[in-house]
């Protein structure tokens, strides 16, 4: 039994180190087709970024790729953004069952950049769950966002 445990975790570390890898070339590439594949067709995806981009959507939750494509090809049209540099150590942490966790450290090599950490959940090869969380500098960022669309709106 401990064999088999051992081969499905060796299994899931592998496609850890796949995704992982493959995540970040396709989302800087600004490959949405690439960066969806490596999504399950029902897949959830949670940022507050939802909100910021999408106005009036009554929350952060992005359901099935129809939805995840439309988010991704946003993001690929506001670039370039001088927040966004791609910087993280290559480091990434799990479980060894189900997820997948890395950050995208505030400091980065050339100053400062939007702060996140990725938490996925993984079956079956594919993302199953997706969550976003964005650290102290970058939720400023979306806060001041905010705040200048109700001001533009007043």
């Amino acid at each position: 039994m401990r064999e088999s445990r051992r081969r499905q975790n060796g299994s899931f570390l592998a496609e850890c180190a796949r995704i992982h890898r493959q995540w970040h070339e396709r989302a800087k590439a600004g490959d949405c087709e690439g960066l969806l594949a490596l999504y399950a067709a029902d897949a959830v995806l949670e940022t507050p970024l939802v909100q910021a981009i999408f106005d009036g959507r009554p929350s952060g939750l992005l359901r099935g790729h129809a939805e995840i494509r439309a988010f991704f090809e946003d993001g690929v049209r506001r670039r370039p953004n001088e927040l966004v540099r791609w910087h993280r150590t290559g480091k990434w942490l799990t479980d060894g069952e189900q997820l997948l966790v890395w950050e995208y450290p505030r400091a980065a090599l050339d100053g400062d950049q939007v702060d996140i950490a990725e938490v996925m959940e993984i079956a079956d090869g594919l993302i199953q769950h997706h969550r976003i969380y964005w650290g102290w500098f970058g939720t400023a960022l979306l806060t001041r966002n905010a705040v200048a669309k109700v001001n533009a709106h007043a």
